[in-house]
């Protein structure tokens, strides 16, 4: 019995280690500013030694980025599961607009103060931006994948994804910007809509057509 509780106890405590040295690395850079913050502060507040954040952590960006990484299957995701007879511009663009309506941070329209406070951070730090790439290129990768798998040519579906990403990222940073300049989440929340049903249905007029609905 011993042995077979082990394995869940030990995934327990890497996973309490995990979420403690981010919540600990979130407040001092919130508190500091990112770059005032070095990886030795972190480990020092969070009581690990640096090989021990590291572990859990490739890099200093990571403490804040991971949090992205639960998204970067979505869109390969949804476009598997969707119903038949629904483009993958569709099915990206209906679920923008449902997260649209619940105020998802990862549509840049919450203007709740820890979410704004944290995007705050990541828009305005260099590096953390150029390591969100790392993150972007992923979900391109993964959605790329799925498109394929429906027998489309692989230019096409990379093309493809890199285009249905980029919308729902730059859709995400327009949003924030009218949170950041002062507008509450309800205010923005009907220019959000028109944003996106403009910005996706600029993608259907070109990625309908070049990626056919496949025999099911």
């Amino acid at each position: 019995m011993t042995d077979e509780r082990t394995p869940g106890l030990r995934e327990s405590k890497k996973l309490r280690t995990h979420r403690h040295l981010a919540a600990t690395a979130l407040e001092l850079f919130l508190q500091r500013g990112f770059d005032q913050v070095s990886v030795a502060d972190v480990a020092a507040a969070a009581e690990v030694s640096k090989p021990t954040l590291f572990r859990y952590f490739p890099s200093k960006e990571d403490l804040i980025l991971y949090r992205f990484a639960d998204h970067q299957d979505e869109a390969a995701r949804l476009v598997r599961a969707r119903p038949d007879g629904c483009t993958p511009v569709r099915a990206l663009h209906e679920h923008f607009l449902v997260a649209l309506r619940e105020r998802d941070p990862i549509t840049g329209l919450s203007d709740l103060p820890d979410v704004v406070a944290f995007q705050r951070l990541l828009y305005s730090t260099s590096s953390l931006e150029t390591r969100l790439a790392h993150y972007t290129a992923r979900e391109v990768e993964l959605l790329a994948g799925a498109l394929e798998a429906e027998a489309h040519p692989p230019l096409a579906a990379r093309l493809a994804a890199h285009h249905l990403i980029s919308v729902r990222q730059a859709l995400g940073r327009e949003n924030w910007q009218r949170i950041a300049s002062g507008r509450s989440a309800d205010e923005a929340y009907p220019e959000a809509v028109a944003d996106a049903d403009l910005a996706f249905g600029m993608l259907a007029t070109g990625l309908d057509a070049a990626l056919p609905e496949p025999a099911r």
